[in-house]
């Protein structure tokens, strides 16, 4: 059988993090063997209720990270999992972790795995956008 190096970053790559909120991976590199599942894992913390979490896999520097999983934490539950057979995912308050299923791990899974956070924004339930068109598409001027 052959042994599959995985390496797991951790990448802060949404704007809007505060002070608080920081990703890292629990272990640099990973390896399993052809047939066998391997779990990456990564610990977060965040003060958003709602942080999403997401999972990339980078091969090389001649293409960019592709998207594997977004899912929810703390309060939110939902997956959106570019691959369901192949890719499972667990959170807590804490952490996430990426399961590459044992009877898919191959030498092609030899890449970079990047998780990240995104705190998600909420409670903004103003307008953020004022229309200056009328019905009739002749546009509204303000008087001062």
């Amino acid at each position: 059988m052959d042994n599959v190096s995985l390496m797991a970053s951790f990448s802060l790559l949404f704007p809007g993090l505060t002070a608080g909120d920081s990703i890292s991976p629990d272990r640099g590199e990973v390896s399993g063997t052809d047939g066998h599942s391997v779990t990456l894992r990564c610990t977060y913390e965040t003060n958003s209720d709602y942080p999403d979490l997401f999972w990339y896999r980078h091969h090389s520097d001649l293409q960019a990270p592709q998207f594997i999983l977004r899912k929810g934490a703390k309060k939110e539950t939902y997956q959106y999992n570019s691959n369901q057979n192949r890719y499972e995912s667990q959170t807590t308050d804490t952490s996430t972790e990426l399961t590459i299923n044992r009877l898919t791990l191959a030498d092609t899974d030899s890449a970079v795995y990047y998780c990240a956070v995104r705190p998600t924004v909420t409670g903004n339930t103003t307008t953020l956008y004022k229309n200056l068109w009328s019905k009739d598409n002749t546009t509204l001027h303000n008087i001062h």
